[in-house]
């Protein structure tokens, strides 16, 4: 699995104005014609900015789709997507479903079901999930990590069952002669993608993953000395580390030109956008966190909460150096050059999601779609 390079295309799963499907076919027609591996789609019921900014006068975008707040239910449109896969052939993934709000034995059905109807193409990339997809909605946000490990034990604990009751004792998630019958695809279960960042995340996708996909921004020798991490637990847990394969996902803004790319890091969005990153990456950039010095990013941010006169505040205080190491930002040619470096520092599996339509201008933001897919292209021969 770590020989080569593959791509995937990531949704933005946003609920357009006019037809209900319009973002879905696009990305599915835009996969194909770039090559992709797979077709993932988020699991959010909240952006990852505030909503408040996602206006006209401000995002291009906004104009396509008027509520930013707006996000398909991943499993339903995966399933979806299942029936419309079958001269693509896609693999389908979720990119990465919240292990705090759904119940595991839910997730390991909604999974098993995909990999049947799709004939062992679907992917369950999970992780714990963030502040603003749980504690609004009434999920204990305490301990999102150990919620986690207990999930990703539980779900392997069903698919491993062979339909027998099974009992198992957790904090979080018990099972009382539980049985779980659905029956793998030739004997396959779906592969689990886990999206880690920590210390004791890094150590479960060594135990449990068949894949590391980190959503969050980290440099590239960042994510090789993570990487490390991982295939270490692997072999301590008797794995082979090969077989885990280094995968990333990674927000894009593409531009046909410097001057594209310069209006695109000046966007109003994707400035606010970048208060997911970390206090300490903020540093880095000489500037302190508006959140706080000790802020931990996308895990913890309530974007909802951030009205539209101190978003723009916020916005205003993001040097462009920070906006580059948020998103991979770029013509195509400057975008492969960054990626071709990720590729050396490890990265063998891309989930790309393209973010150029937050551009002021629709029109600009659209014709993007020409050079992502030059980016797409350009990946599968790195």
């Amino acid at each position: 699995m770590t020989h080569g390079f593959r791509t995937g295309l990531a949704d933005p799963g946003m609920v357009p104005r006019f037809l209900p499907d319009f973002l879905l076919r696009n990305s599915q027609m835009l996969a194909i014609a770039a090559g992709c591996d797979s077709l993932w789609m988020p699991d959010h019921l909240i952006a990852a900015f505030p909503a408040s900014i996602w206006q006209p006068k401000y995002v291009g975008g906004a104009r396509l789709a008027d509520k930013a707040n707006a996000f398909y239910e991943p499993w339903t449109v995966l399933g979806y997507l299942a029936a419309r896969n079958r001269l693509a052939r896609k693999r389908l993934g979720v990119a990465v479903t919240d292990a705090g709000r759904r119940n595991p034995a839910v997730t390991a059905q909604a999974a098993a079901s995909l990999h049947l109807l799709s004939r062992g193409r679907a992917i369950l990339g999970i992780g714990p999930g963030e502040r603003e997809g749980n504690e609004p909605y009434g999920v204990d946000w305490s301990k999102p990590v150990a919620r986690f490990v207990e999930a990703v034990a539980t779900i392997r604990c069903l698919w491993d069952s062979g339909g027998e009751p099974v009992s198992r004792d957790s904090e979080y998630f018990p099972l009382h002669d539980a049985v779980f019958d659905v029956p793998p695809y030739k004997g396959t279960r779906p592969e689990i993608w886990i999206g880690a960042h920590g210390p004791r995340m890094l150590r479960v996708t060594g135990q449990y993953g068949d894949a590391w996909c980190p959503a969050f921004p980290q440099l590239p020798k960042e994510y090789a000395e993570k990487l490390d991490l991982v295939r270490s637990a692997a072999s301590d847990a008797g794995r082979d580390p090969s077989a885990i394969l280094p995968a990333a996902y990674f927000w894009m803004l593409v531009g046909r030109s410097p001057a594209e790319v310069d209006e695109l890091m000046g966007a109003v969005v994707p400035r606010a956008m970048s208060l997911v990153a970390p206090a300490g990456m903020w540093r880095r950039h000489g500037v302190e966190h508006p959140l706080g010095p000790t802020f931990s990013g996308l895990q913890d941010i309530l974007p909802q909460t951030i009205d539209e006169e101190t978003a723009l505040a916020y916005a205003k205080l993001v040097p462009p150096s920070l906006v580059r190491e948020v998103f991979v930002v770029g013509t195509p040619a400057e975008i492969l050059e960054q990626m071709a470096e990720r590729r050396d520092h490890g990265v063998r599996y891309a989930v790309a999601m393209n973010l150029s339509p937050m551009h002021p201008s629709l029109r600009t933001g659209l014709g993007a779609s020409v050079p992502f897919l030059q980016v797409m292209r350009g990946l599968r021969r790195l």
